[in-house]
């Protein structure tokens, strides 16, 4: 059965968007107004709801999203204050479309961005107990975190991310940029970018 969007569903989403932002904040992987966090509000046809554009991602009220379709374009919700969405949006809107995840958590962690610079044709891990906390094993399970090169075109970065794309692996890294993550929620998406930021400090301090 598909559920109308309101701007009460909206708003719901928006307090755990904002709740989500507020923790990635005091993690320090979502500095000034950078970062975004996303989740699927609809199916048929894909809206998502989007942490809003230039706003401190720690301070963030339920209000304080964007709807948009599967382009990453606007999409009007009676009710819902047209707010600006994430730059982003749309490889937000790509990855919840191709990976069926509904929820997508971009952050600039540190550990991604220098990662993605010593190993730009993926990181390889294997080995590690917590690979576990992104659904892969412990042990005799080589596991590689693409790495895909940074573009300001989201349609050209989409397409980057579904050539590179692994269905075993919820996580990539945008060059130069950051990393996304995704889930079945956004707390299944919080575990996943939590143990990818500890697994890609691991190889950092191990290399």
């Amino acid at each position: 059965m598909t559920h109308p969007l309101t701007a009460g569903r909206i708003l719901l989403a928006g307090e755990r968007l904002a709740a989500e932002s507020a923790r990635f904040t005091g993690f320090g992987w979502m500095r000034g107004t950078s970062g975004n966090l996303s989740e699927v509000v609809a199916r048929d046809p894909l809206r998502l709801a989007v942490t809003a554009s230039g706003l401190d991602k720690g301070e963030l009220a339920a209000s304080d999203v964007a709807v948009v379709d599967a382009a990453g374009r606007p999409a009007p919700v009676d009710g819902v204050a047209p707010l600006v969405p994430s730059a982003e949006a749309g490889l937000h809107a790509r990855v919840a479309d191709l990976t069926g995840a509904d929820a997508v958590v971009h952050v600039h962690a540190l550990s991604a961005v220098v990662a993605g610079h010593h190993w730009p044709d993926g990181v390889r891990l294997r080995d590690v107990e917590t690979l576990k906390g992104i659904g892969r094993l412990a042990h005799d399970d080589e596991v590689v975190i693409p790495v895909i090169g940074n573009s300001q075109d989201m349609a050209e970065l989409g397409d980057r991310f579904e050539a590179a794309y692994d269905p075993r692996t919820p996580a990539v890294i945008v060059a130069s940029h950051g990393l996304y993550t995704w889930g079945s929620d956004l707390k299944r998406a919080r575990h996943v970018t939590e143990c990818v930021e500890w697994l890609l400090s691991y190889a950092l301090a191990t290399r």
